[in-house]
């Protein structure tokens, strides 16, 4: 399997640097090149860490998911968020992308835990890859709450549909997967994720362009750090507005900004800046203070495959 993926990636990776070293020059070519290679020997060299722990594993009443938050990103604002601690507690993921996260997360191993889990989630990853007959509701806000002005899922959304699943009776265990910190920054932008109208000429995603010198690291963190106040800024509401005795912020996996010569979160990536992720524990307390206003429409549409493209492309995903 790994050397049927290492062919396929190879493949694009021929196809694709002719037109890199037309378009862009030898210099960012040579970059994204190298890039490439630590990637896939990545894969190859450290598939498993015994120290990952599936997240059913541990304690949590509410869990919690920053798509692709770093420990170190969490801790450069922890000063601004009473429920962040001085040092940020870490664990192991046990994936470097958040479909590998599902896959290894919600296996036939924790059932029962599935069984009493709510889960919300802006990540469209969960299309083929989440059984909602599995959970007690998948409320996959990314197909009906989707911002085509800003690419993502804004967090308010998934604020007010984890407060109204919290609120309900029917789960003891409550999911929220956020999109946030992931890029596109929605207080920030900077060319974040694909630019569709522009997608094939070239590359076009914040990696790409870190990667080729394009993008400074400075900017990119600065636009990052951003994109997690943004949602941190919406955790603040979900706390205030949720019963949870324990409550744990995590997340799916981290990001590389040029780590081992890796930007972003690939499949199948070893690394530190990838795999470590927080996991900072605190509490909730249901104020009543606020109203969700954001509802889930009776009927939902089930998503294209274009549509799960194409918002995929959104993300950076290619």
């Amino acid at each position: 399997m790994r050397f049927n993926t290492w062919s396929m990636d190879l493949s694009s990776w021929l196809a694709a640097r002719p037109r890199v070293v037309r378009e862009e020059g030898f210099g960012p070519a040579v970059s994204l090149s190298v890039q490439d290679v630590a990637r896939q020997l990545g894969r190859l060299a450290l598939p498993y860490d015994p120290r990952e722990t599936p997240v059913y594993e541990r304690e949590w009443d509410a869990l919690v998911l920053l798509d692709a938050c770093r420990v170190d990103a969490l801790a450069a604002v922890t000063s601004e968020y009473e429920f962040l601690p001085d040092e940020i507690p870490s664990i192991r993921s046990t994936a470097s992308a958040s479909k590998d996260w599902m896959r290894t997360n919600f296996t036939e191993a924790y059932t029962d835990e599935i069984r009493r889990t709510a889960y919300v989630t802006a990540n469209p990853f969960s299309e083929g890859q989440v059984d909602s007959d599995a959970f007690v509701d998948v409320d996959e806000v990314w197909t009906y709450g989707w911002d085509e002005g800003v690419g993502t899922v804004p967090a308010r959304h998934v604020t007010d549909r984890a407060v109204a699943a919290g609120r309900s009776s029917d789960c003891e265990r409550l999911l929220v997967h956020y999109m946030q910190p992931h890029f596109p920054s929605v207080p920030d932008p900077i060319g974040s994720g694909i630019d569709i109208e522009t997608f094939g000429e070239g590359w076009h995603s914040v990696w790409d362009r870190l990667a080729a010198g394009e993008l400074s690291r400075e900017r990119a963190w600065d636009s990052y750090l951003a994109n997690l106040r943004y949602v941190l800024n919406d955790v603040v509401v979900l706390l205030s507005n949720l019963d949870a005795e324990r409550v744990v912020i995590s997340a799916d996996h981290g990001n590389s900004f040029g780590e081992w010569n890796v930007y972003g979160h690939p499949p199948g990536c070893p690394i530190g800046a990838v795999r470590r992720v927080p996991w900072v524990e605190t509490e909730a307390t249901d104020t009543g203070e606020y109203e969700p206003t954001f509802e889930r429409p009776a009927d939902v549409d089930k998503a294209t495959s274009e549509t799960v493209e194409k918002r995929l492309q959104n993300l950076g995903y290619v």
